[in-house]
């Protein structure tokens, strides 16, 4: 199969589909791979490299869009993309369809095969492709958030771990998955007082087993919420409902009651954003206020960190890009349940369940149309 590899053109995304590493082990099982001239310069990887395992670079995204039957990437595709694909392609990406009905009414009217890394599961139920960037995320969403905490930066000009005789930070992650496991590691490992929300008993069971003492477990309903909002210095989103839109559980009309300057940190955001107050942003201009908290919802977190970010995104893709070059589509899906779970859009049809209840948008069991 011939597998091209485009250069992001998202603001500010770094990151890029295909490693030479995974270039290589493509072309040594007998494929063809296109990589855009300089896709992978920001994650600090050569065309000469590329070229060095067998990879052919073509000097425009064009000609990697004409030529593929496979695009491999790392963010749902942008406008001039989305014109370039072409009925019965194969998209492999992070799509997030659910708050995106103008991607997701493109690539049903191209009639793309587009694959959404963050759908695939695993034989345990798990997330394997988003697990990567969920773990980049949430440990970034930390670091972002001292960084925002710094009055200069337009926080209340507080330390997250505080200082003998002055108490820390308190951090309230919502959401006890992969992103808040990860921010609550680095939130208290840099002395923060936490607090995490979720709605899952065993999640909480787990979390307080792991981290004992060191944080505090509430059971995430509305009142629980609030309570942890008057307190919190810092906010992390990061709240996932696999496919769909993300539930908003912080309401406008919660913020007043938040302290002047603290800050949220939306990791939730690709899936529409877990606060209401959410809109999504870019690295190039990535805060904002509302009723005097600020905001941080960059779209792309792990594209401020590309060469770590690449790395491991491809571990962790490489193995199912293998699998549909080797086998095709059909075949590859449908002897994986878990792999069949990432198809989104086939033949002008939405086969993601979650994101066609939250677009309003026909079902289709993607089993009737393979």
């Amino acid at each position: 199969m011939r597998v091209g590899c485009p250069k992001e053109i998202k603001n500010n995304e770094n990151r890029v589909g295909l490693t030479p590493g995974g270039a290589r082990s493509l072309v040594a099982a007998g494929h063809e791979v296109l990589v855009e001239s300089g896709a992978g310069e920001r994650s600090g990887f050569t065309d000469a490299e590329y070229e060095a395992v067998g990879a052919r670079i073509a000097p425009v995204a064009r000609q990697v869009f004409e030529q593929a039957e496979l695009i491999v990437k790392v963010k749902e595709p942008q406008p001039p993309e989305l014109a370039a694909l072409r009925p019965g392609q194969i998209l492999f990406t992070y799509l997030h369809l659910a708050p995106d009905p103008l991607q997701t009414k493109a690539l049903l009217e191209h009639e793309v095969t587009a694959i959404a890394y963050e759908t695939i599961r695993d034989a345990s139920g798990r997330l394997p492709l988003l697990t990567p960037m969920s773990e980049v995320a949430g440990r970034m969403a930390a670091h972002v958030g001292a960084f925002y905490l710094q009055q200069p930066n337009g926080g209340r000009g507080m330390l997250l771990g505080g200082v003998p005789g002055v108490p820390p930070a308190h951090v309230v992650v919502l959401g006890g998955g992969v992103v808040g496991l990860n921010a609550i590691k680095v939130a208290a490992g840099m002395g923060a007082r936490v607090t995490v929300l979720d709605k899952s008993l065993p999640t909480l069971r787990y979390l307080d087993d792991i981290f004992g003492n060191r944080i505090e477990t509430l059971w995430s309903n509305e009142a629980h919420v609030e309570q942890a909002l008057v307190q919190a210095d810092l906010v992390i989103g990061a709240v996932l409902i696999p496919g769909a839109a993300a539930p908003r559980l912080v309401q406008r009309r919660m913020l007043k009651d938040m302290k002047p300057g603290c800050v949220i940190v939306d990791v939730a955001v690709d899936q529409g954003g877990c606060v209401e107050t959410t809109r999504p942003t870019t690295h190039a201009d990535p805060v904002y206020f509302v009723d005097g908290v600020l905001h941080y919802a960059v779209a792309n977190m792990p594209g401020a960190l590309p060469r770590t970010s690449t790395l491991a995104l491809t571990n962790a893709t490489l193995p199912y890009a293998m699998q549909l070059a080797g086998r095709g589509v059909k075949d590859a899906l449908l002897a994986d349940p878990g792999f069949l779970a990432g198809l989104n859009t086939y033949r002008g049809k939405l086969t993601c369940a979650p994101a066609a209840e939250s677009l309003g948008i026909p079902y289709t069991d993607p089993r009737t149309l393979l």
